[in-house]
């Protein structure tokens, strides 16, 4: 294992997908840009394509082929086609479970013995593809930020990476899962006569300045990460606070306020695990222990 080959399984991981033909494998990638404009009013899709020679000088000695790059208004694809003989898509396949994409993919456990370099790797690919940091992804004070990581359907990959973070020791702030008490736990939404409202992506936030370890690799993500980590440093400061007794800690960690919520009647949706269906939850907390992330 090295540091490329750990960044591709992130890349994959976080929204690729693998197509197998008789004779070739297809790898695509997808970068989405939910936003024209970085935070800086910098066109979004200039910055993606300047960051692809450094994803390029990454993957192309591992990869030993071209990748292929397009480009739509709201999303970038990076993609190659090997050999179904070839070694590093037989490795891709034993690392992804020979899952067909992000949706149904589960982090090898190989990975949690990764070197603390190798999972960085990895995590940077995974945010590459599933992150963003913007101002509106602010905690109450507009200079507390944090990066989202979004993970659509796939509530075992939440746990997975939430779980990769805490062993190189980057506590996830929060998880807004898609669970009907997390994204309409007034009923509001279901009484106003949509109850699917809920089914939506899930979302791992983490404070700017302790995803810094991490970064990114695409440019305009890296630089609104560095410009918004030293914001919330110095707004935490400002306030005569103490920023890591503030941002690195565990929820296990935290005093629990119990707020009780109502029983929604989606409880039993399929769209929810069986593991977890049936049951109703007031935070998020605990249907991130049940599911497995915890001390």
């Amino acid at each position: 294992m090295n540091i490329e080959m750990a960044y591709l399984l992130g890349l994959i991981c976080g929204n690729g997908e693998i197509k197998r033909g008789q004779l070739d494998t297809n790898v695509s990638i997808e970068i989405p840009h939910k936003k024209l404009a970085t935070e800086q009013n910098s066109d979004v899709r200039i910055y993606i394509k300047a960051s692809i020679a450094d994803i390029r000088t990454i993957l192309e000695p591992l990869i030993g082929t071209g990748i292929n790059f397009t480009q739509q208004d709201n999303r970038s694809t990076l993609s190659f086609t090997k050999a179904n003989t070839d070694y590093l898509i037989r490795e891709i396949l034993r690392f992804v479970g020979h899952a067909s994409s992000h949706e149904n993919i589960r982090v090898s456990q190989e990975v949690f013995g990764f070197t603390r370099d190798q999972k960085i790797y990895f995590l940077k690919g995974f945010a590459d593809v599933t992150g963003y940091i913007r101002r509106s992804n602010y905690f109450f004070e507009k200079h507390l930020h944090r990066v989202y990581l979004e993970v659509p359907h796939n509530w075992e990959l939440v746990v997975d990476i939430c779980n990769v973070l805490k062993d190189i020791d980057i506590p996830v702030q929060s998880i807004d899962w898609a669970h009907p008490n997390m994204r309409d736990g007034n009923l509001r939404k279901f009484n106003q006569g949509f109850p699917d409202f809920w089914k939506k992506e899930h979302q791992i936030k983490i404070w700017a300045n302790e995803f810094e370890p991490i970064g990114f690799a695409v440019l305009h993500k890296k630089e609104t990460l560095d410009l918004f980590a030293q914001e919330l440093i110095e707004g935490i400061k400002g306030n005569s606070k103490d920023v890591l007794s503030l941002t690195h800690r565990y929820y296990w960690n935290n005093q629990n306020i119990k707020r009780t919520k109502p029983i929604h009647p989606q409880e039993n949706d399929p769209f929810i695990p069986i593991a977890i269906r049936g049951k109703h939850y007031d935070s998020w907390k605990e249907i991130a222990e049940d599911l497995g992330y915890k001390k």
